[in-house]
């Protein structure tokens, strides 16, 4: 997109901005004329819109600058805009629809004074406190929820634990357990010890084996290098393995030339050697066990347009097609959906991040939603078609909005294990 489009875009979002400001303004100034708290209200409204600007300002600078690392202040601004936009965009649900409502009601009473002979009556119906309490209610709700997920849900890290039965899991690989992280996106990063403090909380689940599932990097292979010696940490007996995610290959930075982008990739082959990940691009690792061996795949990113598709499984799977137990690392679940499980050669579990859960959802013990799940039918947890199983993770960072509301920051613990 060019500089005069990107331009035109700001200019007419911050003409819709400030209709809003106007319009909810408007709709709640009667309520805050009568209100003992004026002067509070009035004051608070104002830094909260200007806090929201300024969160405007930094987002647009972080879209198009595109900077290597993102310091606390402008990542809290940057959520607060969007928590405040969810407010004013309820507000204005709420009024247009008792806008509307009395709209109806003028003409009715209009046309029953004009029946009647009596013109003096006709009125506009004002607004309903009720309506003004009922949405500001609702509205709160997200608002609290997210001002949470910019501070503290970002870095709330869960554990899942997830054991799987499989009828040909070799006997050596009985309770063999894996972590999965995925969707690291260091360039989001506004706090090196809630970083830390992740990668412990991976040690600690004492895994033989860990699985980085893609996007360990937002942009630049740049981002990461703050973080290298954190994560050279990640320590597993069988040794830790890695994908390329859609954000690893640069596609969303403009480069000087062709060769700097190449360059940049290879920075990322390099810091992923340092910190100890074993990256497969369209490649395969046996992992022994005894006398028994599973395969390992790894695929590069495959995923519907525009998201690249540099995934072969068949080069991924050459040479190791005859073991009997398969894992997949892919980025992006739409690969499973579309090519996994349809493949002749049969793959007993993929791994894949990618959705994020879109970092905003509800999940409790027997419901779990997103807005994400319109768009990736397999956007969180496990899935099962055909005997062939998935996973798809969370994600361990953040992207876009810096924080997590309901979809929390995840660190799978899967446990391998004989149907008996």
């Amino acid at each position: 997109m060019s500089t005069r489009n990107i331009s035109i875009n700001i200019i007419w979002t911050l003409l819709v901005l400030l209709a809003m400001d106007a319009y909810v303004y408007s709709a709640m100034r009667k309520s805050i004329e009568k209100s003992k708290l004026k002067t509070f209200l009035n004051v608070a409204y104002v830094i909260s819109t200007v806090l929201s600007y300024i969160g405007f300002y930094y987002l647009y600078f972080y879209f198009t600058m595109k900077p290597l690392q993102v310091e606390l202040a402008p990542n809290l601004a940057i959520g607060f805009f969007f928590a405040f936009m969810v407010v004013k965009i309820l507000l204005v649900l709420f009024f247009l629809f008792e806008d509307v409502f009395r709209f109806f009601e003028l003409i009715f009473n209009s046309t029953r004074s004009l029946i009647r002979g009596d013109k003096k009556s006709i009125s506009r119906p004002g607004r309903r406190g009720f309506i003004r309490q009922a949405g500001l209610i609702i509205a709160g709700i997200p608002f609290t929820s997210m001002l949470y997920g910019i501070t503290k849900g970002k870095y709330d890290f869960r554990v899942n634990k997830v054991k799987l039965a499989f009828d040909n899991l070799p006997d050596a690989f009985e309770g063999f357990k894996i972590v999965q992280i995925s969707d690291i996106h260091s360039g989001s990063f506004d706090s090196k010890e809630a970083i830390v403090e992740g990668i412990k909380i991976v040690n600690q689940q004492g895994a033989d084996l860990v699985l980085f599932t893609g996007d360990l990097v937002n942009n630049d292979s740049r981002e990461i290098l703050p973080f290298i010696e954190d994560f050279k940490a990640l320590k597993a007996p069988h040794g830790v393995y890695s994908v390329l995610g859609n954000h690893d290959y640069g596609d969303y930075k403009k480069w000087n030339s062709v060769q700097d982008k190449q360059e940049n990739m290879e920075l990322l082959f390099q810091f992923q050697k340092e910190m100890g990940f074993q990256l497969l691009n369209n490649e395969n690792a046996m992992i022994s066990k005894g006398d028994d061996v599973i395969g390992l795949y790894g695929v590069e990113n495959w995923g519907n347009p525009p998201f690249p598709q540099n995934g072969d499984l068949d080069k991924a799977l050459s040479g190791g097609e005859d073991v009997g137990f398969k894992i997949l690392l892919s980025h992006d679940p739409t690969h499973w959906d579309k090519k996994v499980i349809t493949h002749p050669v049969h793959i007993d579990l993929t791994l894949s991040g990618h959705t994020h859960g879109m970092q905003f959802g509800v999940e409790i013990p027997g419901f779990k939603w997103s807005p994400i799940k319109y768009i990736y039918p397999q956007w969180a947890g496990l899935y099962a078609k055909d005997n062939q199983h998935l996973y798809v993770n969370r994600g361990f960072g953040f992207l876009g909005f810096p924080g997590r509301v309901g979809i929390w920051p995840e660190i799978t613990l899967i446990e391998l294990t004989r149907n008996t």
